[in-house]
């Protein structure tokens, strides 16, 4: 986590808080900035790094800015979107190994032991 001293002056002045989380191959920062104002706002970064034929690599990178004024309407369709998710996907996975339990009835287990016999 980073802090920075608003001081008015060029990127200083407009980096408030950031946070970088590492997922995987991506990276996601989320940066809360000011306008010349002094109205925060938040940009979300995802950053991946994508690997050339010659062995370089470079940042993909995609940007969402957020406005303060959207922060709750964001937030509850974050929050719905999410309790979509973990809802459906508990579902999925509850059927899932009702279907992995029901296949395992159908076989029969072999022993790599058994092979000798």
């Amino acid at each position: 986590m980073e802090k920075n001293e608003n001081t008015g002056y060029g990127k200083e002045r407009d980096e408030i808080f950031s946070k970088a989380v590492r997922a995987g191959k991506r990276t996601y920062f989320f940066d809360v900035k000011s306008t010349r104002k002094n109205d925060y706002y938040l940009t979300i970064t995802e950053s991946k790094k994508k690997f050339e034929d010659d062995g370089s690599h470079s940042y993909e990178k995609h940007k969402l800015f957020l406005y303060k004024e959207d922060f709750e309407k964001f937030t509850e369709g974050l929050e719905e979107v999410f309790g979509y998710i973990k809802e459906n996907l508990d579902s999925q996975d509850s059927t899932t190994e009702l279907t992995e339990i029901n296949s395992e009835e159908k076989f029969t287990n072999v022993e790599f032991d058994d092979l000798d016999k």
